[in-house]
């Protein structure tokens, strides 16, 4: 088994893959868009890409590519991500740092506080900072404890993030949808019409009526009109599942479009 995820080695992309199969052979990509095209081409039998995280919320290039391309969710897992300060040089010798923009962004006030007059630079990842943080003294990354083990940097700092219960969800895309494990999410996209007064609070009923959990709902730009939404929801059960199956059925009368991005294994 091949599975794509975010790199150079050191990422929490490579740390969310080794959980969910620490067995299998790993294939590194700059970004998010060429990680889920690896599979689209059929280099990779799976992808895993971040989706969201507890500080900052949902990754919206993951949720576009969802929605714009053929793509089925056969996974997730959960991540602790403890942020550090690495660099080859001392404290007082740091001129620049850099990661990835939604570290940086889990970083904001310790950065506030600790790092005026020093230059912020974005990467395409956590574990591509530090390796950058290898050409000089003066450069500093914001990434994980692997990243530092892996590229021989120093630890300046840890647990450097706003929050300390931070948590990215990432979820595993594949070819195929699992079968029911018991427990089980269904995550779909809805387009409401714009001329259904209630059309939302309808779909939702359908859900609410049979008892069904729904654990996220989100709206994100169609793109097209302003004011344009399209709606991701996540929901407790399987497809297989006769009263998901029976909600679904319903909902898909009720809205403009529904696409099911596929049933999987709740992180545990």
């Amino acid at each position: 088994m091949i599975i794509g995820t975010l790199g150079p080695e050191g990422s929490f992309s490579e740390k969310a893959a080794k959980q969910w199969n620490s067995k299998a052979e790993l294939q590194y990509y700059d970004d998010i868009f060429d990680t889920v095209d690896a599979l689209l081409r059929n280099e990779v039998d799976y992808s895993i890409v971040p989706i969201e995280n507890s500080i900052e919320g949902s990754i919206t290039l993951t949720l576009d590519l969802l929605m714009e391309q053929k793509l089925i969710i056969t996974g997730e897992v959960i991540v602790q991500i403890e942020h550090c300060l690495l660099s080859m040089g001392k404290r007082d010798e740091i001129k620049v740092i850099m990661s990835i923009p939604q570290a940086l962004s889990q970083c904001k006030k310790y950065i506030k506080k600790n790092c005026k007059d020093i230059e912020i630079r974005s990467t395409l990842s956590t574990s591509q900072a530090a390796k950058l943080a290898l050409e000089s003294k003066e450069f500093a990354a914001i990434a994980s404890r692997e990243s530092a083990r892996t590229y021989g940097l120093n630890i300046l700092d840890e647990n450097i993030q706003d929050v300390n219960e931070n948590f990215t969800r990432f979820i595993v895309i594949g070819k195929t949808t699992p079968k029911p494990s018991g427990n089980d999410k269904t995550s779909i996209i809805v387009y409401l019409e714009k001329n259904m007064p209630g059309a939302l609070y309808e779909i939702l009923g359908e859900f609410a009526n049979r008892g069904i959990d729904l654990t996220k709902i989100e709206s994100r730009p169609t793109k097209k009109v302003l004011g344009d939404y399209l709606f991701y929801i996540d929901l407790k059960g399987h497809t297989e599942d006769r009263i998901i199956k029976d909600a679904l059925g319903k909902v898909k009368g009720k809205v403009g479009m529904l696409k099911i991005l596929g049933s999987y294994p709740a992180a545990k």
